[in-house]
C-alpha cells in the first residue's frame, strides 16, 4: 500500500514539474541568458525612434502569428519550394513589415547569448511589448519559453486571419475560435490606436458606408480615391505614434477607419466597452495587457516541440 501511495506521490510530482517546465513563464531566460530581453528592447526601442510606425508593425506581426496556428513564428518563415509562406496570405500580402528589425534582434540576440536559446516566436512576443511600451503605452510581464514551428500555412491564414471587412458577429466568432472573448477583441482591436492602413482597406468604408461621419469620410477621400492610390496610407486613428485612447474616442464619433473597427461601435454588444475605453485609459491598458498575455498563450509550442531557429526566416 505504501510502495503504491508512493508511486502514486512521484507520478504527481513528475507530472507537476512536466507541467511547469512545458508551461511560458516570464522567468524562462533569467537563468539561460538574463541579457536577452534587454537586448531585445534597446533594438526594439533604436527601430522605433528611427520610424515610429515600426511600433505597430512589430505589434501586428505578434498578433498575425499568433492567429495561424498559435504563436509560433510561423509567420517569419519564407515560401520553399514545398511551402508558401504565411507572408503571401490576403491578410498579410504586402502589409506585414519589420522582418529586418527581427532579424536584428535575433542576430544581437544569439550574440549576447552566446547561442541560439531564444526563439523567434518568443522574440515577436517581447517586441509586441517593447513596441506598445515605446509609444508611450502599458507594459506587462510577457510569458516566455515558446518554440518555434518548422512549417507554415498560407491556406490557413488566408482562412483565420480577421478582415477589415468583417462585421462584430463575424469578429466575435473569429475571436472566440482563438480562445478569445469579446473584451479581448475590443481592447486587442485597441492596438490600432497606432499605425497606418492603406487605401486599399478601407476604400469601400470611406465611399460606401452609412455609419460613418461625413466630414471625416470626406477627409480621408481625399488621399484615397476611388480608383488608384491603392498603397496611399492613413492613419488608423489621430495619433498614430502614440499609444492612447484616441482609437476608441474616434469610433464614438464614427470616426474608425476600417469597418472592422467601426464594427465595435454600431448599435451592438461592444458598445458599452469602446466608451468605457474611451473615457477611461487606465481600463484599457489594464484590461490591453492582460488579453496581450492571453493571446500569446494561444498554442505555443513548448519543451521538445519544434526548435529554436538559427534564422527566423528558414526551419534549421
Amino acid at each position: 500500500m505504501a510502495s503504491h501511495t508512493n508511486f502514486r506521490l512521484h507520478a504527481f510530482v513528475w507530472l507537476a514539474l512536466a507541467t511547469t517546465a512545458f508551461s511560458l513563464s516570464p522567468k524562462f531566460y533569467d537563468k539561460v541568458c538574463p541579457q536577452a530581453l534587454p537586448a531585445i528592447k534597446k533594438i526594439v526601442q533604436a527601430a522605433v525612434h528611427r520610424e515610429r510606425r515600426m511600433g505597430a508593425s512589430l505589434l501586428r506581426l505578434h498578433f498575425h502569428d499568433c492567429f495561424v496556428n498559435g504563436c509560433d513564428g510561423s509567420l517569419l518563415l519564407d515560401s520553399t519550394s514545398t511551402m508558401d509562406s504565411e507572408k503571401n496570405a490576403r491578410g498579410n500580402f504586402n502589409s506585414v513589415r519589420g522582418f529586418e528589425v527581427v532579424d536584428q534582434i535575433k542576430a544581437e540576440v544569439d550574440r549576447v547569448c552566446g547561442r541560439p536559446v531564444v526563439s523567434c516566436a518568443d522574440i515577436l512576443a517581447v517586441a509586441a511589448r517593447d513596441s506598445v511600451v515605446a509609444l508611450g503605452g502599458p507594459s506587462w510581464k510577457v510569458r516566455l519559453g515558446r518554440r518555434d514551428s518548422t512549417t507554415a500555412s498560407r491556406t490557413l491564414a488566408d482562412t483565420v486571419l480577421p478582415s477589415a471587412s468583417m462585421d462584430l458577429p463575424a469578429l466575435i466568432n473569429n475571436f472566440k475560435n482563438q480562445g478569445l472573448n469579446q473584451r479581448d477583441l475590443v481592447a486587442l482591436s485597441g492596438g490600432h490606436t497606432i499605425g497606418l492602413s492603406q487605401c486599399s482597406i478601407f476604400r469601400n468604408r470611406i465611399y460606401n458606408a452609412t455609419n460613418i461621419d461625413p466630414a471625416f469620410a470626406k477627409e480621408r477621400r481625399e488621399t484615397c480615391p476611388r480608383v488608384g492610390g491603392n498603397t496611399n496610407l492613413a492613419s488608423l486613428d489621430p495619433t498614430p505614434a502614440r499609444f492612447d485612447t484616441a482609437y476608441f474616442k474616434n469610433l464614438v464619433k464614427k470616426r474608425g477607419l476600417l469597418t472592422s473597427d467601426q464594427a465595435l461601435f454600431n448599435g451592438g454588444s461592444t458598445d458599452k466597452l469602446v466608451e468605457t475605453y474611451s473615457l477611461n485609459p487606465d481600463a484599457f491598458w489594464d484590461d490591453f495587457a492582460k488579453s496581450m498575455i492571453k493571446m500569446g498563450n494561444i498554442k505555443p509550442l513548448t519543451g521538445k516541440q519544434g526548435q529554436i531557429r538559427v534564422n527566423c526566416r528558414k526551419v534549421n
